[in-house]
């Protein structure tokens, strides 16, 4: 299998999920959009995804796409199709365009789609992320209520509940799904070495931003 790796929060547990299940990963795939505004993929920090290959200890596959809505779509599909693999793992949780373009792709190849975290209650989610131990930081704010206190801010207990809380008055995804909030994994348990954050920079733009990592190194357990 291969994964669709951003190295969020999403396709970091997917991943997890699917080498807890027994399946063979082959390689992590990486979509990187020239355009902030993707419809399919991370912006923020992509470029971060190579250290955590390396953390996992798996090869990595990074194709460049337009970030057009349709022109993506096609960028994945060659992507996909260059992979010699039984099936295509994402993090997909809720978002139907996500995962009816990943199904349509997958059946047109000829792959399966593994989707282990499709449907899944988003608070749980976050729960699991926790007690699992996984490291995640926000690195990109897009909704009511998340101004730019939250972009680097890590993943803990008093985040859920106030993301949780944030999502019932304003309704808002509280997994960051609708595109609300994107993340970047520091660790996790089954990572070999872990990622540090050495310099970095928030950028603001009235009512979004992100968290701009300039610089990360790899650091033992």
């Amino acid at each position: 299998m291969a994964v669709l790796c951003s190295g969020g929060k999403d396709s970091t547990l997917a991943l997890w999920m699917a080498m807890r299940e027994k399946h063979e990963i082959a390689c992590l795939l990486a979509m990187v959009p020239k355009r902030e505004d993707s419809w399919m993929f991370h912006h923020p920090n992509v470029k971060l995804v190579d250290l955590l290959a390396k953390c996992v200890g798996l090869p990595l596959l990074k194709v460049e796409t337009s970030g057009e809505k349709d022109k993506e779509l096609v960028d994945l599909e060659r992507a996909m199709s260059s992979i010699n693999v039984e099936g295509v793992v994402s993090g997909a949780i809720a978002s139907g365009y996500q995962k009816k373009s990943i199904d349509r792709i997958c059946e047109k190849l000829g792959l399966k789609h593994l989707a282990p975290l499709w449907g899944e209650n988003p608070e749980n989610l976050l729960i699991d992320i926790l007690k699992h131990k996984f490291k995640v930081i926000i690195t990109a704010v897009a909704a009511d209520g998340l101004g730019p206190e939250w972009l680097g801010r890590e993943l803990d207990n008093a985040a859920v509940e106030e993301l949780i809380e944030l999502s019932k008055k304003y309704r808002i995804n509280p997994a960051g799904e609708g595109g609300e909030y994107e993340s970047l994994v520091l660790d996790a348990p089954f990572f070999k070495s872990k990622i540090k954050v050495v310099e970095a920079e928030n950028v603001w733009r009235g009512t979004s931003g992100y968290y701009l990592v300039k610089r990360a190194e790899i650091e033992g357990k």
